[in-house]
């Protein structure tokens, strides 16, 4: 009887679910690293727009322009307002070292009877991490198990959780989310993002809108100060050549209007983008056989460049050097 009362309750609990997979992965990364951003574990923004930094001994504001050329910085000086609007600290440099890592990634999907999808991931990672992407040292990490997103999708559109660890759609600088939902409602594409914390940049949306080879991109979210929005239209002239409008007005602030051009062609891209502050970006790029290599710079001589190289199997060869002397190249794998 009790073998039957058991079977019983594993059929009731399991009736509505129509299958479910448990996927496991995994990753590694090793190279070396000198001269990499934030390595006292504070929390910085980069920022090619004019920053202000507060003397702590002359109580004086010191303006310089963009990054921390020109500005003489003693200890507890911080740097508390960028002309973007974010608040930001003075950044500091790692000396040269090594890094190692590795990481087991578990995602679960399952559906249920009347058609809603849902998802889950846990991930467990352990070693030194560096954000190849940004030129930061991201520290050791404790190898404890994380949560990531739980998500559910279905004809109403998507639900997903995560605390604190979805990024704002404005501006990932801002604060994270804990909640959004996205849908389509015929050719447009809606997500909005919520902050249960009530953080005063913690709300964001965004919408887009494609048709006959013209996209529309809105973004927004609230802030102490208002809101900030973006409004981005691209227009792909051929099958290798794109052109962006974008204008973005940051809360208290004025407005900036950026006109981009790109073009790809024989693994040979190129994008040149300019604004009304006197700002401009050049991005040049290859890339052939597994191989790829960037180059980018700007007005203001901020510059980066990286190479990566697909070795097969699975692992990748990755190096890069930017006008801080800040570089590094490894190895990363995926299992």
């Amino acid at each position: 009887m009790k073998k039957l009362l058991i079977a019983s309750t594993a059929l009731v609990a399991t009736a509505g679910m129509a299958s479910a997979d448990i996927t496991i992965s995994g990753h590694a990364a090793a190279g070396i690293y000198s001269g990499l951003g934030n390595a006292n574990g504070t929390a910085e923004t980069k920022s090619t727009s004019t920053l202000k930094y507060f003397d702590v001994e002359t109580a004086a504001v010191i303006t310089t322009g963009a990054g921390t050329a020109g500005v003489s910085l003693t200890t507890g000086d911080i740097l508390i307002a960028g002309t973007d609007g974010t608040a930001k600290v003075a950044e500091t440099f790692s000396g040269d070292g090594i890094y190692s890592n590795a990481g087991v990634d578990f995602t679960m999907t399952g559906a249920t009877d009347n058609g809603i999808s849902f998802s889950a991931s846990v991930n467990i990672d352990a070693g030194m991490e560096v954000d190849t992407g940004d030129f930061e040292l991201d520290g050791k990490d404790g190898g404890t198990a994380g949560l990531g997103s739980v998500s559910m999708t279905g004809t109403f559109g998507t639900l997903t959780f995560d605390d604190a660890g979805i990024d704002n759609l404005y501006n990932d600088a801002y604060t994270a989310a804990d909640v959004s939902y996205s849908t389509t409602v015929g050719a447009v594409s809606l997500t909005v993002a919520h902050d249960t914390s009530g953080a005063a940049d913690g709300n964001s949306m965004s919408a887009g809108y494609t048709a006959s080879g013209m996209g529309f991109t809105l973004l927004a979210s609230e802030g102490s100060a208002g809101t900030s929005s973006s409004l981005a239209v691209s227009y792909a002239l051929n099958d290798t050549v794109s052109v962006t409008g974008k204008t973005d007005q940051v809360a208290g602030a004025e407005s900036v209007q950026t006109i981009t051009a790109s073009t790809t062609l024989n693994g040979v891209s190129v994008a040149l983008s300019s604004a009304n502050n006197s700002t401009w970006d050049v991005d040049l790029g290859y890339s052939a056989g597994g191989f790829a290599l960037t180059y980018g710079t700007d007005e203001t001589d901020v510059w980066a460049a990286t190479a990566t190289a697909a070795l097969g199997g699975g692992a990748t060869f990755a190096a890069g050097i930017n006008q801080q002397d800040s570089m590094y190249a490894g190895v990363s794998f995926a299992f």
